[in-house]
């Protein structure tokens, strides 16, 4: 049967700005990520005012202001802190620092926006745990690879829709294009403060499992990792997976790696694939490979045919209005802060308890007998 454009399935309407100028302010601090530029358009595209910015290398902020000229340059990280206009500050810190961001942050009495990976290490998570629990204060996470991509909004809303009934297994591709290392900060490539692949990258996954499973918790059957081809950083994982099996039956595998090939026309093919007990979803996320489909496309195989939807325009990104409603009204609508610390407690279990793989095997594969 030929895939139909489109299914019987209704999107949700588009966002739209949730508070008037001024009304939600926040900051951005510390951008030594690029994801910095996605979480701070998303929140003004939902209507937040944007004041602050604080790092201290000036070429950062001069890059910054160039994107977002309304905003006024921090003196330090203390005067964003100390300025009670603020709501929340954003930040994209080195990973292994985002966690000492985001407890100043609470503790002068502000909601936090991180980058993904939230954290590095369990003595950091049951830190944020504490302070989360003590304050009612909000360590939101920037998942960026479910809330910021159209086709997986739309999934969410298919999957509550009952479009392909329960949710059996859920499968999360997530390859990147290292491209120049040179290019590259030096703590890429330090695992102490990236986290290693399974906590970085494959955070986006295992919070995606969560998600459109509807589980609470997961339990790691199996992990990997790996550095196959990039033997002059020692410390970089280049490849890593994982099986899981979630509380409410469900499974999920994870795959993450940095060898997306030069010849692909975007940084990486995400995929992700939800089986259900009455059909199945595939999301193209960023690429429909060898076609003029463009990113965003969603393909739904149900009990009446094959579907293709070009997501692209239908829902927006809802999870930046929520989380500013969320931070005025107390609520948690865009993402449960259990929610969002579990994901990142289930990649720290996944890159603890990692087999590493053995690259010789690799290399004597590849000799010629």
């Amino acid at each position: 049967m030929p895939a139909s454009e489109g299914a019987r399935y209704a999107p949700s309407p588009m966002p739209r700005p949730v508070v008037d100028e001024g009304e939600f302010v926040f900051a951005a601090a510390h951008l030594d990520h690029g994801h910095i530029y996605g979480m701070s358009e998303g929140l003004l595209g939902a209507g937040a005012t944007l004041k602050w910015v604080f790092d201290p290398d000036p070429t950062k902020v001069a890059a910054f202001r160039e994107r977002f000229p309304q905003v006024q340059v921090a003196r330090s990280e203390a005067e964003i802190l100390d300025d009670d206009a603020v709501h929340l500050v954003a930040g994209a810190a080195v990973t292994s620092e985002r966690a000492g961001l985001g407890l100043r942050t609470i503790a002068a009495g502000k909601d936090y926006f991180t980058d993904k990976a939230p954290l590095t290490t369990f003595e950091q998570l049951a830190a944020v745990r504490h302070a989360t629990a003590q304050t009612g204060r909000k360590y939101a996470v920037y998942y960026s690879e479910r809330i910021h991509v159209e086709a997986a909004v739309l999934a969410g809303q298919l999957v509550d829709q009952g479009a392909i009934g329960r949710v059996l297994q859920v499968i999360g591709l997530g390859p990147h294009r290292i491209g120049d290392p040179a290019t590259r900060p030096a703590w890429f490539f330090e695992k102490e403060k990236y986290g290693g692949i399974l906590c970085d990258i494959g955070s986006h996954n295992f919070e995606q499992i969560l998600h459109y499973t509807g589980a609470k918790d997961a339990e790691i059957l199996s992990s990997s990792i790996a550095n196959y081809a990039h033997p002059e950083f020692p410390e970089l994982d280049d490849y890593g997976d994982a099986h899981v099996v979630t509380d409410n039956g469900a499974t999920g595998f994870v795959r993450v790696d940095w060898f997306t090939p030069d010849g692909l026309g975007t940084w990486g093919d995400g995929r992700t694939i939800l089986l259900g007990t009455d059909g199945y979803i595939e999301l193209r996320k960023y690429t429909n490979i060898a076609t003029n489909d463009g990113p965003g496309q969603l393909f739904l195989v149900d009990g009446e045919g094959e579907h293709r939807i070009n997501a692209t325009g239908t829902v927006g990104y809802p999870f930046f209005g929520e989380l500013i409603l969320d931070c005025l009204q107390r609520t948690e609508t865009a993402m449960t802060q259990e929610h969002a610390l579990k994901a990142a407690e289930l990649s720290l279990r996944a890159q603890a308890g990692a087999r590493v793989l053995d690259r010789s095997a690799v290399d004597r594969a590849a000799r010629p007998s």
